[in-house]
């Protein structure tokens, strides 16, 4: 969604290239399939739907039909619905939001809608893949987050030169030039409140004046953890029933050779992907043959030394499941036996680097409710004015951004996040 960070830095007086080179990746990804064939996904959108057709007679142009749909939903989503605070339903009873809304088909599911356009079933998988890490199963996520299908094959899958990085650095600069003075190292153990309002936040070395709040550490960890009960937005039992978006287990790799036969992105749906689907979002068990995607940024960029190769591997996971050493190191394993059957290399023995980040990681670094690593699950009872609120209704001061609040999770929705709760501020504020 190179379009979210492009508008962003025109509202400072800048483009994306005073930051960072943007490359577009293609093929947009490799997958790996359970009868041992593989796919490249092309990034050129008539050589996409040559290999549809290949796969299915006349499912190149239902492909386009289909993306036609899809960039109608991208585009009443991203531009009419996503930067509302959707505080209340009565943000969306204009006549011209309500006509829109039945484009966007809230209460079809999208594999509802994938199956009736598609027999086969890896095309299936190629156009259903997003949603594993949208929080649901295929057949419980609403059709209009096919724009993620559009996102992805239209806009195309890109990479800013120098690593996502850049993009943290570009943000830094942004700031920087509006006087902002960013603290680091400074983790809020309370706050001061008088009058309904927060007046002081105290760090573990630091006390600071405040004004006004916009909290973008996880929603759950503040308003259960920092805020006194009186003040919770929301009560235990409420976050409790909340929907999850899976949690992780990660690999980072540094690997001393470089490796044939994968891509920048490569996802690996050798099992089966309703199976693993079921795992996280049904049983909440561990999968016996988990589908797992891999990076390898050194296919485009000079993120690893001459002739090394810089490695991530991603496994989703229910947030329920709690991790040993031992199953660590025996999905460790799953993977990296299933990588080298793939691509005929041995990696193993030329391993120099191995990092492991898991669920435990994401609550002991970023307080992360449940260890999830995406969110809210992005179904229909989770969307809009039906996620926690920006706003706090008992402090006046207080405004909420990030992934457990509108529009989101994921590096976009955050920047549209944190510009809607700003706007809120200012509007109330000023």
């Amino acid at each position: 969604m190179p379009d979210v960070f492009e508008k962003f830095y025109n509202e400072f007086g800048y483009t994306t290239k005073d930051f960072y080179n943007l490359k577009r990746i293609d093929p947009s990804y490799k997958i790996f399939w359970e009868d041992n064939t593989s796919s490249n996904i092309p990034a050129d959108f008539e050589k996409l739907k040559l290999l549809f057709e290949s796969e299915e007679k006349g499912s190149g142009e239902m492909l386009e039909l289909y993306l036609k749909d899809a960039e109608i939903k991208y585009k009443i989503g991203m531009g009419e619905f996503v930067e509302r605070p959707s505080l209340s339903i009565l943000e969306y009873l204009e006549p011209k939001l309500i006509t829109n809304s039945f484009k966007l088909d809230l209460l079809k599911s999208i594999s509802d809608s994938i199956k009736k356009k598609f027999k086969n079933d890896k095309l299936r998988k190629i156009l259903e893949f997003p949603v594993l890490f949208l929080g649901a199963k295929p057949s419980k996520t609403p059709a209009l987050y096919s724009m993620m299908n559009y996102a992805d094959i239209q806009l195309g899958t890109w990479y800013p030169i120098g690593g996502m990085y850049e993009i943290a650095n570009a943000f830094t600069r942004v700031a920087s030039e509006q006087n902002v003075n960013i603290e680091v190292d400074q983790s809020v153990k309370s706050v001061q409140i008088e009058n309904n309002k927060i007046t002081k936040v105290y760090t573990y070395n630091k006390e600071y004046e405040a004004d006004a709040i916009v909290n973008c550490s996880d929603y759950n960890y503040f308003d259960q953890n920092i805020l006194f009960k009186d003040y919770s937005e929301y009560d235990n039992k409420y976050w409790n029933t909340r929907v999850l978006a899976p949690t992780c287990l990660l690999f980072y790799l540094g690997v001393s050779k470089k490796i044939n036969n994968i891509e920048h992105h490569n996802l690996f749906f050798d099992s089966d992907f309703d199976v693993h689907s079921s795992e996280i979002y049904d049983t909440h068990t561990w999968p016996k043959e988990p589908l797992f995607y891999l990076s390898a940024t050194s296919k485009t960029d000079n993120t690893a030394p001459d002739g090394h190769e810089n490695l991530f591997i991603l496994i989703p996971l229910s947030t329920k499941l709690v991790e040993t050493e031992a199953v660590i190191d025996d999905y460790y394993n799953m993977v990296l036996d299933r990588i080298e059957t793939k691509t005929g290399e041995n990696i193993r023995n030329n391993i120099v680097y191995k990092k492991v980040f898991s669920r435990k990681d994401f609550i002991n670094d970023y307080n992360s409710f449940q260890g999830n690593a995406y969110g809210l699950a992005n179904t229909l009872m989770q969307t809009g004015f039906l996620k926690p609120k920006m706003k706090s209704s008992k402090l006046s001061n207080l405004y909420h951004a990030g992934q457990l609040t509108v529009p989101g999770p994921g590096l976009p929705p955050s920047i549209l996040s944190g510009k809607i709760a700003a706007n809120l501020l200012h509007k109330e504020l000023e």
